[in-house]
């Protein structure tokens, strides 16, 4: 279990934002500084293993010189993850030469830490300081191995306690949150690869000195590594604060959410002090064990824990526990869980709207879906949302999924008819239906998926895909072009982030600012 418990007794400033350098010309790396200083970094780092052809006195002094940020000079290793394989002498001599032409901080690895420091002592500018690094290839360490490591490296002299581990899930990231919110020392923590991207984004929220962004999603330093954008303009990473709650959205795969920049803009905009990040999670059970701390306040829930979450909760929303599934998950101030289902709201709605403009609005005003033969694709999670928000406005539902016992047991939930996933191109009865993929089959990477052909589309008036990345999926660009109506994922994403936001905060949703970023990133 993860309790909050900063200490910031060594970090006097803000979090900082570094970017790192990776060209391999002094050239390019000039034209790297200048976009960094556009994008809002605080400094740089130099990476000289990356230069090709690295010439100390000559490229040093032009790199300095027209630097418009502080720097960090970093000449890493191949026995330490980085490019250069000469002579560890040479190595040193550059880092120390760097120094005296005016380098801001120099990183230097644990194995050599001792020998550096003590070259140097004596002849330390008064504001330079020295990072001493640890980086584990391998896997995230527990607290206590990574608090001994920490005191190993303070013992070398060094200014700045610098740890880099691989997050192989994300609770390991609560093991760097615990030593950089503890730490007497300033202290930069960072687990890398995808599972890894929180220790990174948080940093400014427990203690972190430094943290580090990319220029461009090609040129990350470390896997995981979020670009400058999206550091600062996505996830409001200056306005991020020892007392910022946390929300975000978990599943995997989970990178191609744009849950987050609903939830971000509408907090940037608004009062709330909160972040919302991206969540890959492998085990929901662990993921909650781990942060049980108030300070993670509540998520989004996607593909495919939207089923296996519900055994984590405190609480589940009536309706939810109905359908057997949940996408909201709030933490209450007792720190219990309740979940709730804004799924089926945001997808029925869309589709109820899209009929009424298609065939006008019913006399009695009754749903337009009352009646209508309703076939869902996929009895997972968004699935049951669909199944049993048709069923609710009196649609004839019928569930198909590639495993047919599965397809059954949602069919006989909501009173409708199973059938095989492979058996869809084949029904055709003598009328009109409707079409919901809830399945994942089309969604980015695979774009030239569709999980029904052409053919059988003909006999659709209204086609839904929950799939929102891309906007267009293969299944609706055809539906489309065989006359029938689409709704499009991201409408459902919009209208259930609605209810989301509100479940969250207690405050109306900002629908216009949704939308516009919905079209704007579409």
């Amino acid at each position: 279990m993860y309790e909050l418990e900063i200490n910031r007794a060594g970090v006097s400033s803000p979090t900082l934002h570094c970017t790192p350098l990776m060209g391999t010309t002094v050239e390019k790396m000039l034209l790297e500084m200048k976009k960094a200083k556009e994008f809002g970094a605080d400094l740089v780092e130099i990476r000289l293993d990356c230069l090709t052809n690295f010439n100390p006195f000559l490229d040093l002094e032009t790199l300095f010189k027209q630097c418009p940020l502080p720097t960090i000079v970093t000449y890493r290793p191949v026995w330490e993850g980085g490019q250069y394989d000469g002579d560890e002498s040479k190595r040193q001599n550059s880092l120390r030469l760097a120094m005296e032409m005016g380098a801001d901080y120099v990183d230097i690895e644990l194995e050599v830490a001792h020998d550096f420091n003590n070259s140097i002592c004596g002849t330390k500018p008064e504001n330079f300081r020295v990072i001493v690094s640890s980086h584990n290839f391998h896997n995230t360490p527990s607290a206590e191995a990574i608090g001994n490591l920490v005191a190993r490296i303070q013992a070398t002299g060094a200014d700045i306690v610098k740890i880099v581990t691989t997050a192989l899930d994300i609770t390991d990231c609560a093991s760097i949150f615990q030593i950089t919110s503890r730490s007497q020392v300033p202290i930069i923590g960072i687990a890398m690869g995808e599972r890894g991207l929180i220790s990174g984004l948080l940093s400014p929220k427990f203690g972190g000195y430094l943290t580090y962004a990319a220029l461009e999603a090609d040129g990350v330093s470390d896997p995981g590594q979020p670009t400058a954008k999206d550091l600062l303009d996505l996830y409001n990473f200056r306005l991020i604060r020892p007392d910022t709650k946390v929300y975000g959205i978990i599943g995997k795969p989970v990178g191609h959410s744009k849950s987050p920049l609903m939830f971000n803009a509408a907090f940037k905009s608004g009062v709330i002090n909160a972040v919302y990040v991206h969540f890959l999670v492998d085990d929901v059970e662990k993921f909650f064990d781990v942060y049980s701390s108030p300070d993670f306040a509540g998520c989004s829930c996607t593909i495919p824990h939207k089923e296996a979450a519900i055994k984590c909760m405190d609480d589940i929303d009536s309706i939810a526990k109905k359908i057997g599934a949940i996408n909201n998950i709030v933490r209450k101030q007792d720190g219990g869980l309740t979940a709730f289902n804004t799924d089926y709201i945001g997808a029925i709605s869309a589709i109820e709207d899209e009929l009424r403009d298609l065939n006008g609005a019913t006399p009695d005003g009754s749903s337009p879906l009352e009646g209508k033969l309703f076939v869902v694709l996929g009895a997972g999670g968004a699935g049951k949302s669909l199944a049993y928000g048709a069923a609710q406005k009196g649609a004839r539902v019928v569930v198909a999924n590639r495993t047919f016992e599965r397809a059954k047991e949602l069919a006989d939930k909501v009173g409708g008819q199973a059938m095989s996933l492979y058996e869809v191109d084949n029904f055709h009865p003598e009328e009109e239906m409707i079409l919901a993929n809830a399945t994942s089959v089309g969604m980015k990477p695979g774009y030239d998926d569709t999980p029904i052909s052409k053919e059988s589309l003909k006999h659709y008036c209204l086609v839904f895909d929950a799939i929102y990345t891309p906007k267009e999926t293969r299944l609706l660009r055809e539906a489309q072009e065989t006359g029938a109506v689409v709704v499009y994922g991201t409408e459902m994403l919009i209208r259930q982030a609605f209810e989301q936001y509100k479940n969250f905060t207690g405050l109306q949703a900002p629908e216009e600012l949704f939308r516009k970023l919905m079209e704007k990133h579409a």
